[in-house]
């Protein structure tokens, strides 16, 4: 397990309410599409991230993570495994305090380099399901 109780109820919680969404586009088939909205009614600002720069649920959207003008608190990454350990790591350089990979992604040296430059990390999980069970 990547990500015990108390790291999501801090990230979900107290590390801010910015969300860089990074897979987010208009497909409303996406997982993403639907993550984010529940995100948006616990109170989150969500920030599209893909290289369309699309605006979804009513928010701006940007080509990558360095191109947000201003600071995010949580990277929720929705890319497949491969490409996930980078986005963690623009994560790092962003000044984010967490990344969240979605339920199937996995990369274990990005949680290590992620966990070791100090931000919370959490995989393999989803927030729309974790923040129905914190009550």
């Amino acid at each position: 397990m990547y990500g015990d109780d108390a790291t999501i109820r801090r990230i979900l919680n107290e590390l801010g309410d910015t969300w860089a969404v990074v897979g987010l586009s208009t497909n409303q088939n996406r997982i993403a599409y639907r993550v984010a909205l529940v995100l948006q009614r616990y109170g989150k600002r969500i920030v599209p991230v893909h290289p369309r720069a699309e605006t979804v649920h009513g928010e701006r959207g940007y080509a990558s993570l360095a191109d947000i003008p201003f600071d995010v608190d949580v990277v929720d990454v929705f890319v497949n495994s491969e490409l996930a350990g980078a986005v963690a790591d623009e994560a790092v350089a962003k000044g984010a305090r967490a990344v969240w990979f979605q339920l199937g992604v996995v990369d274990e040296s990005a949680y290590e380099r992620t966990r070791s430059a100090g931000l919370d990390m959490v995989m393999d999980r989803c927030p729309a399901i974790e923040f129905p069970l914190l009550g």
